[in-house]
């Protein structure tokens, strides 16, 4: 890897937060970068493909799990939800404003999944201690989410996962709990319900547990399987067991890693 790499990633990172902090967290906002654009081009035939009975929206917490460009992921992705229908719409650096808009421009529509994942806020909190007017934004954003999700998908139930702990930045993990403990409110236990696995992450004190997170801020495997060992007796439950057969449509990744090869 060139030296410079991550250095400029840290920079277009840091970017695209400062353009996206620019609207309020309910407030859609694109991404207007060419590797997004073609993403979401992506991201918008692959909701006119194949069968989805169970959506994933998020950031890139979400979007490695299920994408090529991270085939050990995408190797696990399968072998928990194969023969549940499975596709991922996730894209890394979203904030909750862009998640908004990808929803609000085409990539739910038609699609009527039997179950949507929500994991989205961490890319809302900045480098300082969230303060409450913080928080009350990001609860604001998650919830507009989830409120889009819920109009376009009114038959599905919907997972809104909490935030999961991170120690890239241990200064915003008060301001994480706090969000995470509003965002419990959202849910009603049947049509939307909450999903915090926060506790097999890390401990009481926010420290994350060996292994969890490869870079103190995305799941490694071992976090995924965490995440996973959750969900699947929610997509039991509503959905039965998993069929031998899949029908959801192909995976996709980061068109710029497609690239680089």
């Amino acid at each position: 890897m060139h030296p410079m790499l991550p250095r400029l990633s840290f920079v277009f990172t840091a970017l695209v937060a400062s353009i996206a902090w620019a609207q309020p967290a309910d407030q859609a906002a694109p991404r207007t970068d060419a590797n997004s654009r073609l993403a979401h081009e992506q991201l918008l035939a692959k909701a006119k493909q194949g069968r989805i009975d169970v959506y994933f929206v998020g950031d890139s917490i979400t979007r490695r799990w299920g994408a090529t460009d991270y085939p050990e992921f995408l190797a696990h992705w399968k072998r928990n939800f194969h023969g549940w229908n499975a596709a991922d719409f996730g894209w890394g650096g979203d904030s909750t404003q862009n998640i908004l808009w990808r929803l609000q421009n085409g990539e739910l529509d038609g699609v009527n999944p039997k179950v949507i994942v929500v994991l989205a806020g961490t890319n809302n909190l900045g480098r300082t201690p969230p303060d409450d007017a913080k928080v009350a934004e990001v609860v604001r954003g998650v919830k507009a989410i989830v409120d889009t999700c819920r109009a376009k998908a009114p038959a599905a139930t919907i997972v809104l996962t909490a935030i999961f702990p991170r120690n890239d930045n241990s200064a915003v993990m008060p301001g994480l709990n706090a969000i995470n403990a509003q965002l419990v409110r959202l849910a009603d236990g049947k049509a939307i319900r909450f999903l915090n696995v926060n506790d097999r992450l890390a401990d009481a004190d926010g420290t994350l547990r060996e292994g969890m997170m490869g870079d103190k801020l995305h799941p490694a495997l071992k976090g995924y399987e965490v995440w996973a060992a959750s969900l699947r007796p929610i997509f039991t439950e509503l959905l039965g067991p998993p069929a031998a057969t899949d029908s959801a449509p192909s995976p996709t990744g980061d068109p710029s890693a497609a690239k680089r090869k």
